[in-house]
């Protein structure tokens, strides 16, 4: 319209008409009516101004100018000190820098996310997430561009790879792909896994997490903004809560969520690390002499090839949890699999407080896990000599596997951990249970 408004003059006239750039206001650049007023100028200024500085993402700015939007109102009344953490928009010029300095075009979704807010500082919690078990800690902080750029890679394995997030415990980065080679897809977003079982440090598998920046960073905003991830002492847990997975056995309901940790596992050799949260809340409307305490556990662990192992031991993560009316008792424990998805199921053993010959169980609903879709590394070394692996992208139950070692309840993941020499992490983790 802008254009043409030169060529008619009833195109000039409605050119100049404000309620028509009020829509485009509010439709690509999010501008209030409060804005507009502070700013003091009519719509058609604003829609002009602002596109000459974000025009090149026009398609873009709104959906992610929303999930940040969304994203700081609901942290901003439930973690205040990961809102302050966040950095100032940065401009064009600093974009084009950092391009100029890694030798690659950045996408333009993630230059517009930039353009917002440049990340956050190198704190804890990190905005992208946290993972805590007895000993292991994870919190994934939202790189600003420079620290990105400083970590942009160009070794066999992760060539061409810019790295997004970063845990300062862990050590651990998702990246993103700004070209397509090694078998990556251009812009795909994924964990990092070396091969273990190749001798090439270039052997490097990858565990998916989003095809682009737009819809690897609102598909988080909106799972954090619903209420999918739960927050806990301020920070982001990233456990995923199925609303069937949910059993009551007279007053007392039992409800899992469940998560997948990239770090602590591996696709060669095969080996799968999850780990559940569990909630145990008695009704507040039950009789007090309902009161009871948790006994022992049983576990039914079956993988995806059906194999099934059970596993009975006393308590819970070494606990004898109360369960009184009104009362909720939470803890996290772990497991793993030799096959890409499981499910576990069981029973608690309760006796009861106030009649102690009175034993009962309750019902541990099924809970699935299923890890991600992930990439088979192309680099090889079999036998001391360079092999080429056709690529090969794999998705849930896809991957077939022989491994004897399976599924194991997690009060003895400590023990299991020695065994697969997996580093402990620096320091000591905090323990939500």
């Amino acid at each position: 319209i802008y254009s043409c408004c030169y060529v008619s003059r009833r195109l000039n006239q409605l050119s100049s008409h404000d309620p028509l750039w009020k829509r485009h206001c509010k439709k690509y650049w999010l501008i209030s009516e409060e804005e507009k007023s502070q700013r003091n100028q009519s719509w058609k200024a604003i829609f002009i101004s602002t596109y000459s500085d974000l025009g090149r993402y026009i398609q873009y700015y709104a959906t992610l100018k929303k999930a940040w939007d969304d994203l700081e109102k609901y942290l901003g009344q439930r973690c205040p000190r990961m809102i302050g953490s966040l950095k100032e928009s940065v401009q064009e010029e600093d974009l084009d820098a950092v391009e100029a300095q890694i030798g690659c075009k950045l996408p333009d979704d993630y230059r517009c996310s930039f353009r917002i807010h440049n990340g956050q500082k190198l704190v804890v919690p990190g905005l992208m997430g946290s993972m805590a078990l007895s000993n292991h800690y994870r919190s994934e902080d939202l790189l600003d561009i420079d620290t990105a750029a400083g970590g942009f890679q160009q070794r066999l394995g992760l060539q061409q790879c810019l790295p997004l997030t970063f845990c300062i415990h862990t050590g651990l980065s998702q990246y993103m792909a700004l070209e397509s080679v090694e078998g990556r897809n251009k812009y795909e977003i994924f964990y990092q896994c070396p091969d273990q079982m190749a001798r090439n440090p270039s052997a490097i598998d990858m565990f998916i997490t989003g095809t682009s920046y737009l819809e690897w960073f609102t598909s988080y905003v909106n799972k954090v903004v619903t209420g999918g991830y739960p927050i806990i002492r301020d920070q982001i847990f990233r456990y995923v809560h199925d609303k069937e997975c949910v059993a009551t056995t007279e007053d007392i309901t039992v409800s899992v969520s469940t998560s997948f940790l990239p770090e602590l596992s591996s696709v060669h050799p095969p080996h799968y690390f999850f780990t559940y949260r569990i909630r145990i809340e008695m009704s507040k409307d039950a009789l007090p002499e309902k009161a009871c305490q948790l006994d022992s556990r049983y576990w039914k662990i079956t993988n995806a090839k059906g194999d099934v192992e059970e596993v009975q031991g006393p308590g819970v993560v070494g606990e004898f949890p109360i369960i009184s009316p009104g009362k909720v008792y939470e803890y996290t424990s772990c497991t793993t699999f030799s096959t890409t998805s499981g499910y576990m199921e069981g029973y608690y053993t309760f006796h009861c407080l106030y009649y102690k010959d009175k034993f009962f169980n309750v019902t541990i609903p099924r809970f699935h896990m299923v890890c991600p879709t992930f990439k088979v590394s192309t680099a090889r070394m079999v036998s001391g000599g360079a092999v080429v692996k056709t690529l090969l992208e794999t998705n849930h139950n896809e991957y077939a596997v022989d491994e004897e070692e399976d599924s194991t309840d997690t009060d003895e993941y400590e023990d299991r951990r020695r065994v697969l020499d997996i580093p402990a992490p620096g320091g000591r983790c905090p323990r939500h249970t």
